[in-house]
């Protein structure tokens, strides 16, 4: 079987899925998905660390448990079935990039709900954290990237200019229709970056 990578662009209570491989050089998306990474596709459940705000600690510290749980079967489940649409089409997904926002390290969860920036931050990487969880349990090697930093690193290891690139992430899009928004052209950029390292 030929080679692929999947990108992740997470979000609140899902993520940006795209697969990427390569043919003569060029990159070619094989999936596109928008998987939903909790049951309840709402506020209480998207925003984790928000409902938890409101809740004595040790309350705090079951809920977000079983929302991790939950939250790692989806990510594991979505990348599962990313591998078997894959695999029907010849390739076996090997690696994964997971874009980052600041990588700032959190602290206890005593201090994460005292402080409302924090809160923020712990809502984005809890959801980071499931689809990690996922690539490791599938064994996939994980590139993770800021995404900030994302166009500098893409073209230094695709060796192209930031337009060549938003351009080619672009059309990749246009025979998959819509959406093709940020969210995918990210994820196809940093999974193929994955792909050439």
């Amino acid at each position: 079987m030929k080679t692929a990578a999947v990108g992740f662009r997470v979000h609140s209570g899902w993520t940006a899925l795209v697969a990427v491989a390569l043919q003569k050089g060029k990159p070619i998306v094989l999936a596109r998905q928008r998987p939903q990474l909790v049951e309840t596709f709402s506020y209480t459940f998207r925003q984790p660390y928000h409902t938890a705000e409101k809740m004595a600690l040790d309350e705090a510290r079951e809920f977000l448990a079983k929302q991790q749980a939950e939250a790692r079967c989806y990510a594991l489940a979505a990348i599962r079935a990313m591998e078997r649409d894959v695999a029907q089409q010849g390739y076996k997904v090997n690696r994964a990039a997971l874009l980052l926002a600041s990588g700032r390290q959190l602290p206890e969860l005593a201090k994460i709900l005292a402080a409302h920036s924090l809160i923020h931050t712990a809502d984005g990487e809890f959801f980071r954290e499931a689809l990690l969880h996922g690539c490791v349990h599938c064994k996939l090697t994980v590139t993770t990237l800021k995404e900030r930093e994302l166009f500098a690193c893409a073209c230094g290891t695709l060796r192209c200019k930031p337009a060549t690139l938003a351009k080619v992430a672009g059309d990749l899009g246009k025979p998959l229709g819509s959406p093709w928004t940020q969210d995918e052209k990210f994820a196809t950029i940093a999974a193929w970056t994955a792909l050439k390292r």
